[in-house]
C-alpha cells in the first residue's frame, strides 16, 4: 500500500491556528461535563455550600475563557459569522470572576475573522490593566476601536512596538504575550495594519 503523502497545502501560518483549534475543542467538552456534574449535584442537594459555588464559577470562568481563546487563537474565516449576543454573553461570563469589565457595544453579527482581531486586541490591552478596569469596543467610521481605561494602567513600550509591524524580535515575548506576536501577524494576513495608542490611564488599539 503506498505511503499517503502529507498535506503541503499548509502554511506555517495556519499551523499555530489550527493548534489552537484543536486544544480548546478537546478541553471544552470535559469541562461542559464538569459543569453539568456540579448542577446535579446542587440539584440532588446531596451537596452544597461555598466549594460547591467556587467550583461552578470555575468552571464557568474556564469554559468563557476557553471560548475566548478558540475564536482568538484558532482557525477562521470570512464567512464564518458570530451572533452578537453570543458575543457580548462570552464577554460578560468573563467579567463575571475577573477584575477587568469588558463591554461590546458593537451591533449586529459580526465575521469570525473580524471578532478574532478584537480578541487579539482585548489580549493585548489587558496587559496595561494589572490592577483591573475596563475594555470597550466599539465601532468608529474608521473601523473598530478597542479601548482600555483604569486609574492605574502600566506599558511595556518596546512590547507594544510589535504592533508596527511584528518585527521587533529583539523584545522576547513570553507565553503570556504572544497575542502581540499573533495580531500584526494575522492583521497582515488580512491586508491591515493595527493602530494603537498608550495613555496614563489606559490606551486604545483601531483596528
Amino acid at each position: 500500500m503506498p505511503f499517503k503523502t502529507a498535506d503541503t497545502s499548509l502554511s506555517d501560518a495556519d499551523l499555530p491556528a489550527l493548534l489552537g483549534s484543536r486544544l480548546c475543542h478537546d478541553l471544552i467538552s470535559p469541562l461542559g461535563a464538569i459543569g453539568n456534574g456540579v448542577e446535579l449535584l446542587a440539584l440532588s442537594g446531596q451537596q452544597s455550600g461555598p466549594e460547591l459555588d467556587l467550583i461552578a464559577q470555575s468552571v464557568t470562568a474556564a469554559n468563557a475563557r476557553i471560548k475566548f481563546f478558540r475564536i482568538a487563537f484558532g482557525q477562521t474565516s470570512a464567512e464564518q459569522r458570530i451572533p452578537r449576543s453570543e458575543i457580548a454573553k462570552l464577554l460578560k461570563e468573563i467579567s463575571s470572576l475577573g477584575r477587568i469589565t469588558h463591554h461590546w457595544q458593537i451591533d449586529g453579527d459580526q465575521a469570525r475573522s473580524e471578532v478574532k482581531l478584537a480578541f487579539l486586541a482585548v489580549l493585548c490591552l489587558e496587559t496595561l490593566l494589572p490592577f483591573g478596569g475596563e475594555i470597550t469596543a466599539q465601532a468608529t467610521q474608521a473601523g473598530w476601536e478597542i479601548r482600555a481605561q483604569s486609574e492605574k494602567s502600566r506599558a511595556d513600550f518596546a512590547l507594544w512596538e510589535r504592533l508596527n509591524d511584528g518585527a521587533n524580535t529583539a523584545h522576547a515575548i513570553t507565553p503570556a504575550q504572544v497575542q502581540f506576536a499573533l495580531l500584526p501577524h494575522e492583521m497582515a494576513r488580512q491586508g491591515r495594519r493595527a493602530i494603537w495608542e498608550i495613555f496614563e490611564d489606559g490606551g486604545t488599539i483601531r483596528l
